[in-house]
């Protein structure tokens, strides 16, 4: 399963590569939920789309991700200033009698610590890291669909909650970040020739157990060990990864989420020791992928079959 992904979040290349449309609105919605207290995953590379911002709507998102900021800073300096008391408790404590009680405050303290200082710096950091665009389940990025006949960009969370299921469908289903081929016509037929999307990706993330990477088995008494496998195509490039995307509308709440589709691996892939694959659809499919027809299936499963195939290298993530 793509458990993580590289994604490209930068609204200036949707336009001048797809010629897509940025549904402003809907990232207005988007942050306005956040500033009303929701707690919502955006990307710092996509907050960093509104530092030069043009429009009205804009504007008003650059200005809630500066009030949103500010309140990070604040709530983790006075975090800091008590982890700081707690550690100049404990070492006056450890200088008159070594406590086990004493020592491990002292730990946890220092650690939190240094935590907070680098979220704190990390907050007020604007030049962008590759970690920036980097997505997991429950985090928010950019997705093409097609609306009335034009390529749009949507803000959609990273985990599927199809349209008539209950909100508790996160959590029995956790893993709806990715949707099986051989489940589409299954568990997703109700986006499956309805509504699909592209994510734009340059990596992806894998876990994988340690023996199997190294092609092996278990030892006798060896623990099972996960290890974590960057997946990057070559040549680097771009990849536009078939998803499927829904509109969800419950108790007086809306939810944009999407899935990325998954199928069996490539030889190398496999070799590493993963099961599943993103599916990267050619260019000149974007718009047939992006207006499905649900009177002819076929046609959808053609495009997934005429993928692009580059060839993954992959290496310990950091």
């Amino acid at each position: 399963m793509c458990y993580s992904a590289q994604v490209e979040e930068s609204f200036k290349r949707y336009v001048k590569q797809f010629g897509a449309d940025i549904d402003i609105h809907q990232f207005v919605k988007l942050y306005g939920h956040r500033a009303a207290g929701a707690s919502l995953r955006i990307p710092k590379a996509m907050d960093a789309n509104f530092t030069e911002a043009a429009s009205a709507e804009e504007r008003a998102i650059a200005g809630m991700i500066a009030d949103f900021d500010r309140a990070e800073l604040a709530r983790h300096e006075q975090e800091l200033f008590k982890q700081r008391k707690r550690l100049a408790d404990a070492e006056r404590s450890l200088q008159t009698r070594v406590t086990k009680a004493a020592s491990e405050s002292r730990r946890i303290a220092t650690n939190k610590v240094k935590w907070m200082l680098a979220r704190m710096a990390d907050i007020k950091r604007r030049e962008l890291l590759p970690r920036d665009s980097r997505i997991f389940p429950g985090h928010y990025a950019p997705v093409m669909v097609m609306e009335n006949g034009r390529r749009v960009i949507k803000p959609m969370r990273y985990q599927c909650r199809p349209q008539g299921k209950p909100a508790v469908y996160d959590r029995k289903y956790p893993g709806t970040y990715n949707a099986r081929r051989d489940n589409l016509e299954g568990f997703w037929k109700g986006q499956f020739g309805h509504s699909h999307g592209i994510m734009v990706v340059s990596a992806f993330y894998e876990n994988v157990s340690r023996h199997a990477l190294e092609g092996r088995e278990l030892g006798a008494g060896e623990a099972e060990e996960n290890v974590i496998l960057e997946f990057r195509p070559q040549p680097a490039q771009d990849m536009l990864v078939a998803c499927l995307w829904s509109h969800w509308q419950g108790n007086g709440e809306e939810l944009l989420s999407f899935a990325a589709i998954t199928d069996e691996p490539p030889a190398e892939i496999a070799a590493a020791g993963h099961d599943r694959c993103i599916i990267p659809i050619r260019p000149e499919n974007i718009d047939v992928w992006l207006n499905p027809d649900p009177k002819n299936l076929a046609a959808a499963y053609a495009i997934l079959d005429d993928r692009e195939r580059p060839y993954y290298e992959h290496r310990m993530a950091a």
